[in-house]
């Protein structure tokens, strides 16, 4: 039963918690709150101590304030336990109310890296008494039920346990530190908001400098133009670099976007370069009209606070680089001596042109994935059909429902080079095949190809002939072969057998040039046993 004078202790009591809490908001840094919570723990709760123990970012706890013994500050102050450890010992311990006590009975099971300073001590004489082994945490949680500390008290001056008064003012203090501690915390990370922010603006200040500088005196082109509405790309700076790169003063650039001076192939190549983040290499025009390859890296950003979205471009000039990648490739697909795509090149070339499916009865390409091509034309209604897929088939000339024409590879072999080599040596026959190969690319089309397979070996592929165009183009080339060919003051002649195959799909670029290779020598043979005959 409640004594005459305990609502006077209480009301001490409470004026005792009430000025703590007041400096509870007195704190302004963090380590000052929390050691402002431990102070007043002891100081109004009636602990001789009491351990506030943070929650760091990484999740670990660190007994960041202590108070009521120098001993145990010194021992406490600055370790830390891990986050698994508390959360087991807040649920293994016994709910009182928001609190958890651990009795000192169950202290054997408490094996862990938690900092504490408990001793050990006689049994208690009588249930409420405290023991030193006792544990008593008093929680602290934000708004959002974020674990925010643990305040963790001992030894209280009366030596009992609290009862139900203690522990509803240990409840409600942890319920203020609780608040200040997020208003620390809120403090705190304002108070660095606004140095970043200061930051920030200053260095804000010193970037647009050095952009400026950067953009004016880069030792490569630059560029600022509009994004978006109806005058987008339009070129609103550029640097002196620029300027000199294309020839043409700051005035006349501003009246262009950079789509009205790419190269007409190049268009597409720009189209397709994303806006943010866009990489490409084309081709620019110059004032005299003449183009320079260049490397554009466009990025949208920001042209002053708040301010609309331009785009900027960095040009590099890459001539000397891609003119030497061209003609790094164009040794490896060409060969050194004629000039002629070589035999990786002519491969590539026929490989392109062909699939691995071959011809249904009609002549037509089966579709792919088809177990059998007549099987897979049956129900395609009309004899012949095109398949749906996206390749372009070739077939035969003689290829049923076919148009008569084909892509003819025409192989050639020369003859009598041989003796040239002989008589005359190498720089002789080697002149002679630069002729040769001169004389076949005037025999063709445009877009047919002449190619140097090895040795005294070429192979022309002419797409769109049928058989009759076929051999005329191989007789105008023999005949264009024919006459002599003057080197070093000599004039020596070869002649030139042409064997005439069809690229077919279904088949290997191997099998194609070798059936060309087959009728060649049939040719070859065919000629010398003719020659043999007349005479």
């Amino acid at each position: 039963m409640e004594t005459e004078t305990e609502p006077y202790v209480r009301l001490a009591s409470l004026r005792e918690l009430h000025q703590v809490v007041a400096q509870l908001n007195t704190a302004r840094s963090m380590a000052d709150t929390l050691q402002t919570i431990a102070d007043g723990t002891v100081k109004a709760l009636g602990f001789e101590l009491a351990a506030v123990n943070l929650v760091r970012p990484d999740g670990d706890l660190l007994v960041a304030a202590v108070a009521g013994n120098d001993s145990a500050e010194a021992a406490l102050a600055g370790r830390t336990g891990s986050r698994e450890s508390w959360e087991r010992r807040l649920e293994m311990a016994e709910r009182w109310g928001e609190l958890r006590f651990i009795p000192y009975t169950e202290g054997w099971a408490l094996d862990d890296d938690v900092p504490q300073w408990h001793t050990t001590g006689p049994a208690p004489r009588h249930p409420d008494e405290w023991h030193p082994m006792d544990r008593l945490y008093a929680p602290m949680f934000a708004s959002d039920g974020e674990l925010l500390a643990v305040l963790e008290v001992d030894k209280p001056r009366n030596g009992r346990r609290p009862g139900s008064w203690g522990c509803e003012a240990l409840q409600l203090y942890a319920s203020q530190a609780a608040i200040a501690i997020s208003n620390a915390r809120l403090r705190g990370n304002m108070q660095r908001a606004l140095v970043r922010l200061e930051r920030e603006q200053q260095a804000l200040r010193a970037s647009e400098e050095s952009f400026r500088q950067a953009f004016e005196y880069a030792p490569s082109g630059m560029a600022i133009a509009e994004v978006g509405g109806d005058n987008h790309g339009r070129l609103i700076r550029v640097n002196d670099a620029l300027c000199r790169l294309l020839g043409r003063p700051v005035a006349m650039l501003r009246r262009y976007s950079f789509s009205d001076l790419v190269h007409p192939e190049d268009t597409g190549v720009l189209l397709r370069t994303s806006a943010e983040g866009g990489r490409a290499e084309l081709r620019l025009a110059r004032r005299d009209g003449s183009y320079v390859w260049v490397s554009l890296r466009n990025s949208v950003v920001a042209d002053a606070a708040d301010g609309p979205q331009v785009l900027l471009t960095h040009v590099e000039d890459i001539e000397e680089r891609k003119r030497h990648e061209l003609a790094l490739a164009h040794r490896a697909s060409h060969d050194s001596l004629t000039g002629l795509p070589n035999s990786a090149e002519l491969r590539a070339r026929l490989g392109a042109r062909i699939c691995d499916v071959p011809p249904d009865p009609y002549g037509r390409a089966a579709p792919h994935g088809a177990d059998q091509a007549t099987d897979a034309f049956r129900g395609l209604g009309t004899p012949g059909a095109r398949p749906f897929d996206h390749h372009e088939h070739v077939y035969p000339p003689e290829a049923r429902g076919g148009d008569g024409k084909g892509l003819a590879v025409l192989f050639c072999d020369l003859d009598g080079f041989k003796s040239i080599n002989d008589r005359f040596g190498h720089v002789c026959g080697d002149a002679v095949l630069v002729e040769v190969a001169r004389r076949l690319e005037q025999g063709v089309r445009d877009n047919d190809t002449v190619a140097r397979l090895g040795g005294d070996e070429f192979v022309v592929l002419a797409e769109g002939l049928g058989p009759a165009e076929a051999s005329d183009l191989a007789v105008r080339l023999r005949n264009g072969i024919i006459p002599p060919i003057r080197v070093e003051g000599r004039a020596v002649r070869v002649g030139a057998s042409f064997g005439i195959g069809w690229a077919s799909c279904g088949m290997s670029t191997a099998e194609i040039l070798e059936s060309a290779d087959q009728r060649m020598y049939i040719e070859k043979r065919s000629r010398s046993q003719g020659r043999r005959r007349a005479g």
